[in-house]
């Protein structure tokens, strides 16, 4: 039963921080929730001090009026003075722990009965849950969820555009304050299983591994769901197979290599998507320059259609170290032939040559005819440009030219 309580509650954790933590996230207040996180130790032992009780209900109260004024604290700060808002929430974090600590201390040394496990809300103790810390973090869960579910919207436009929902005339305040609600509620939950120190982790790690996944922001919170409860199981078992390892850390350490994972394998986002799309778009570049360079040989040459490699290297001198591979690849793309030690380019070789050199030629006529630009000083930028053209905007570009027949350098722009 006790693996079955830690596991529920783990879930149950994953669900309510990550859903309002992706909100947070996207908010750029991924700092608030760590604030919350260290300011709800001294509402639990002001709340064991005044009620003389264990009873979960009343620590969590105790818990969420001292994260929501270290909220107001941080607000008060930072319109009252010249603090920024990072350096308030690092003041409120402080100061309440602080005082947290000083209470949780004063309250081991009075020898008051009951106090024993108070020191759990620090560092946590996800394996001492309860049948009633399940039932309490399900009906937080339930609230989160669906309060999310019901203002989806305004949370949605608060999160990206919060000037766009002022001039709406949309009651902002009262939605960042139902946020921040949420926000501490989901703290004051789940501090008995990760602790303090750890909590903030849990609001933001499943968000930000989500991000890297995916732009739709319903698709991000089912996915910090997902990568929450994950982090929750997998920490769990660890916990589970090794009784001498605590819940709290695991769950927050396996979310956070989740994160990794992310980082590293995402597609799209991913440093290894990311360097595959770099690779790709630099080969691409390649083999266009090489077509653009067997093309400028034929043209100053007419009537030669075989080129060896002194004659495309001295061309195209940029290319040497990547050379032989494009020739081979264009090969393969049926761009280009060899006959021993040379090389003629095919009709789709030609046709996407041309192409290459009439975009170009078209920049570069843009460049001097419509931006005053020096026709010496436009070479380099068509370089860069003639790769990322598409078919589109090269009709716009060629029809808002009138289709000229020669470029600033008076050669030919090939049609």
């Amino acid at each position: 039963p006790n693996v079955r309580f830690v596991l529920a509650g783990m879930v149950l954790l994953g669900i309510a921080s990550s859903t309002i933590g992706t909100f947070a996230f996207l908010r750029k207040r991924s700092l608030t929730g760590d604030a919350v996180a260290h300011s709800v130790l001294p509402g639990v032992c002001l709340a064991f001090l005044i009620f003389q009780t264990r009873n979960l209900w009343v620590l969590l109260g105790g818990a969420f009026v001292t994260g929501w004024l270290s909220i107001l604290f941080v607000d008060l700060i930072t319109s009252k003075s010249r603090i920024k808002p990072d350096a308030a929430i690092g003041i409120a974090l402080s100061f309440f722990f602080a005082i947290g600590i000083v209470l949780l201390t004063y309250i081991q040394q009075t020898g008051l009965p009951g106090q024993s496990g108070l020191n759990n809300f620090l560092l946590g103790k996800a394996a001492a849950m309860a049948p009633e810390d399940i039932r309490t973090m399900s009906l937080v869960s339930i609230v989160i969820v669906g309060t999310v579910a019901v203002f989806f919207q305004p949370f949605r436009l608060l999160s990206f555009d919060p000037d766009f929902a002022k001039a709406t005339g949309m009651p902002v305040r009262f939605y960042e304050t139902l946020l921040t609600t949420l926000t501490v509620l989901a703290v004051a939950a789940g501090i008995q299983a990760v602790g303090v120190v750890l909590m903030a982790a849990m609001l933001i790690t499943p968000p930000a591994a989500a991000r890297f996944w995916t732009n739709k922001l319903g698709v991000m919170i089912l996915l910090s769901v997902l990568f929450g409860v994950a982090g929750g199981i997998l920490g769990a078992y660890v916990s589970f197979a090794n009784n001498k390892m605590p819940t709290g850390p695991w769950v927050v350490t396996m979310t956070s290599l989740l994160v990794v994972a992310s980082i590293l394998f995402a597609p799209g986002k991913g440093v290894f998507s990311r360097w595959w799309k770099k690779r790709q778009y630099r080969n691409k570049v390649q083999r266009e320059n090489l077509l653009k360079a067997l093309y400028h040989l034929e043209e100053a040459t007419p009537g030669k259609q075989w080129f060896g490699l002194p004659e495309i290297m001295e061309k195209r001198p940029d290319l040497s170290d990547a050379l032989a591979g494009q020739l081979r690849q264009l090969q393969r793309n049926g761009m280009i032939e060899q006959s021993q030690n040379k090389y003629a380019v095919t009709p789709e070789g030609m046709t996407e040559g041309k192409r290459i050199v009439r975009i170009h030629r078209l920049w570069e006529m843009y460049l001097t005819e419509k931006m005053n630009i020096a026709s010496d000083h436009v070479h380099e930028d068509a370089e860069a440009i003639e790769h990322i053209i598409t078919p589109e905007l090269e009709e716009r570009l060629a029809a808002l030219l009138d289709y000229p027949e020669k470029d600033p350098h008076n050669k030919e722009i090939p049609w």
